[in-house]
């Protein structure tokens, strides 16, 4: 399981062999073991293979290719809906739908979705998350019919992988680690984290074609600017208020 997790790779590209269904249901099966907030699995599952629910996808997710190749689209979501009408069918008054309620059931659907890619990927299957589930979040709402309390979190690719994809670099662990309690970082922890990932070729490939001085401004400037940022949080909140969170 330790190989498994350390030469892990996103796989964009798969083949059209299809994922047996006895195989997703153990998959996804293993998932629901993972830990959740008072045993109450706060998330709900899609799972797409219709031709037809891809396509409207599609364009949520920018066009992605991989959205349609892909046999299978997994939309994990938060979802306090399916415990909120338990309570009520049982005369218990429930109090979930705030900020406290939401982020519980994102935590509860996160850790589900990255399990199931690790019980995926070790049966031989490839994942991809897809970050724009959180850019068109109420078009995603109407497309896959979700009701009050519940939102997308998570989409994931899944299928065969079709060749093997280059392992993308991570910061070294010294990095990310903290002893006992959080030391901020000095500039010269900074220089030292980084200069390995700016110096990769690709990277450097990267600033020249977007025309910046650096990495950074490659992703300040260009893929994650401050008015994207400011535009699809609005939008977020938005969604996630008109889903019943009352925040």
């Amino acid at each position: 399981m330790l190989d498994v997790l350390k030469n892990r790779r996103t796989v964009r590209k798969y083949t059209a062999e299809p994922i047996s269904e006895s195989l997703l249901n153990e998959l996804l099966e293993s998932a629901c073991r993972a830990s959740t907030t008072g045993n109450m699995q706060l998330y709900s599952i899609i799972a797409t293979t219709s031709d037809e629910v891809k396509a409207e996808l599609s364009p949520l997710h920018f066009n992605q290719p991989m959205i349609k190749q892909a046999p299978l689209v997994l939309t994990f979501c938060a979802d306090f809906n399916r415990f909120v009408k338990w309570c009520e069918a049982r005369n218990a008054v429930p109090g979930y739908d705030n900020f406290q309620g939401f982020v519980t059931a994102a935590i509860d659907a996160l850790l589900v979705a990255q399990t199931f890619c690790v019980a995926a990927e070790a049966k031989g299957l490839g994942v991809c998350y897809i970050g724009t589930v959180a850019y068109t979040t109420k078009a995603i709402n109407k497309v896959l019919n979700l009701p009050k309390l519940v939102v997308p979190l998570a989409t994931i690719t899944v299928g065969y992988p079709d060749g093997e994809p280059a392992q993308v670099e991570r910061l070294p662990l010294a990095a990310v680690l903290h002893k006992d309690r959080y030391v901020d970082y000095t500039p010269e922890d900074i220089e030292r984290y980084y200069k390995d990932k700016e110096a990769l070729p690709a990277n450097q490939k990267f600033v020249e074609e977007n025309k910046k001085e650096n990495l950074a401004q490659v992703f300040t400037d260009v893929r994650y600017t401050k008015d994207t940022f400011d535009k699809f949080s609005k939008e977020l909140l938005e969604a996630v208020r008109e889903q019943g969170y009352n925040f």
